[in-house]
């Protein structure tokens, strides 16, 4: 596997550093990889912009930061604007449909998904809308098993929300298989 570099990005609120842990402690914990998280809050904790910074690698990793990434999720607008300058050339570029209008050309793949109109129809719960879109990474870019996302979602969530999170996590990947199958 190389090196894989992401930028989750959104507001505060939203579960952008919380996927992060997610997806790290998954890769750390379970596939035997190596992974760094790093992340950074706006002015507000809840509303302000947040970005959190992930590597996994099975090679050494010497530095945590991220200035351009292989995969770029942005869950808002601002973040989107901010953002996607910095996604590498041949990267892949995530947004939701609800919060995100892309309007910059990149020189990576854009793919716009309904994750959160999608949440709230078929779950109901804004709550896990942070879990979805991992789902929906996973779906695109296989960078762990789904497996190993579920046993950390299993550590770190209350016991009556493990179904839930995980409804949430399949509902996602059912978006990006839906969408790689060339449904939109």
């Amino acid at each position: 596997m190389q090196r894989t570099r992401i930028v989750f990005s959104g507001s505060g609120g939203q579960g952008v550093i919380t996927a992060a842990i997610i997806l790290a402690e998954a890769a750390v914990i379970h596939e035997g990889m190596n992974a760094t998280q790093s992340q950074s809050y706006g002015a507000a904790a809840r509303g302000g912009a947040t970005r959190s910074d992930i590597i996994i690698s099975e090679d050494d990793i010497f530095f945590p930061g991220v200035t351009q990434p292989n995969i770029l999720i942005c869950l808002t607008q601002e973040a989107y604007t901010t953002f996607a300058p910095i996604v590498r050339p041949g990267g892949t570029l995530l947004t939701d449909t609800r919060f995100v209008t892309t309007t910059r050309k990149v020189d990576a793949k854009q793919i716009e998904l309904p994750i959160y109109e999608s949440v709230m129809e078929k779950i109901g719960k804004p709550i896990v809308f942070n879990i979805s879109v991992l789902g929906a990474l996973l779906g695109i870019h296989p960078i762990v098993r789904m497996e190993s996302l579920l046993a950390v979602v299993k550590e770190r969530v209350p016991k009556d929300f493990i179904q839930l999170n995980t409804d949430a996590m399949e509902l996602g990947y059912k978006i990006a298989e839906n969408y790689l199958q060339g449904g939109r």
